[in-house]
């Protein structure tokens, strides 16, 4: 297996994907050790975002889509139909690719997934939020706003504002789907500086088309492509990311890396 070894989060096991009949993933099998960020790069369309998405089984909103194969956290099959999906987005959390701030106040987005699993008490709550959003590096801008809609932060404040949203119910591995193509240069070099570091306690893993990016904060990378239109996406290479951006072994890689298509 691509990435065998002992400290992995989450392990992927010939997983197969399909929307209807469409196969969307053939054969993926990677493992994501713990407290490292892991990025997926490749072309649109390889299934970058499907695969981070069968992680915490957001494409079962998604009607007529189902897996085949392993996916496990901690060594349980989470892809099992008896698995606790509500449990697992907890322990899997996703930032995505355009901030999506609740319309409600900065610390009602905070508190919102501590208050749905049943905390009540104010200085929990208040404990919860101000802590979460120290850890996504935006408390100091919005303390003395808290009651101000999160929807009249910039975009790079209401990133970090989600990203403070799904620290507060305490996940164990944090999904991120392009969550900085949205937002400026600087937001960007703010939400990287805060992954490293996030990784000192989480397992991250990260989709991105912005191979500087990959390099800058990752520390394994897999790379995903579609060989022929209308073909499943495939892992092609998968090692530490200092390898694969200086010495990949697979000359589609090379290819890819260097912008010489895609």
């Amino acid at each position: 297996m691509i990435g065998d070894g002992n400290g992995n989060k989450m392990r992927v096991k010939n997983l197969n994907m399909y929307y209807g009949d469409f196969k969307a993933l053939e054969d993926i099998s990677l493992n994501f050790p713990s407290q490292h960020i892991t990025a997926l790069i490749g072309p649109s369309g390889c299934g970058k975002s499907t695969l981070v998405r069968c992680l915490n089984r957001m494409n079962d909103l998604i009607e007529g889509s189902h897996m085949e194969g392993e996916i496990t956290l901690d060594d349980e099959n989470i892809n099992k139909s008896s698995y606790d999906v509500i449990s697992l987005r907890r322990r899997v959390g996703m930032v995505f690719q355009r901030p999506n701030p609740f319309p409600k106040s900065i610390y009602e987005n905070v508190a919102y997934g501590p208050r749905l699993g049943g905390i009540k008490d104010k200085e929990k709550l208040d404990f919860i939020v101000e802590d979460s959003l120290k850890k996504s590096a935006l408390w100091d801008e919005v303390k003395k706003i808290l009651k101000e809609s999160g929807q009249k932060l910039s975009g790079g404040q209401q990133q970090r504002l989600c990203i403070a949203r799904v620290m507060a119910v305490k996940p164990e591995v944090i999904l991120f789907d392009e969550p900085c193509s949205a937002i400026d240069p600087i937001s960007t070099q703010k939400i990287e500086d805060l992954m490293a570091e996030l990784k000192k306690n989480f397992t991250m893993v990260i989709v991105t088309h912005n191979m500087q990016q990959a390099a800058r904060v990752s520390d394994y990378t897999a790379f995903m492509l579609v060989q022929e239109q209308g073909e499943p996406g495939r892992i092609i290479e998968f090692g530490d990311t200092n390898t694969m951006f200086t010495n990949p072994s697979d000359k589609r890689t090379e290819n890819y890396i260097t912008g010489r298509f895609g």
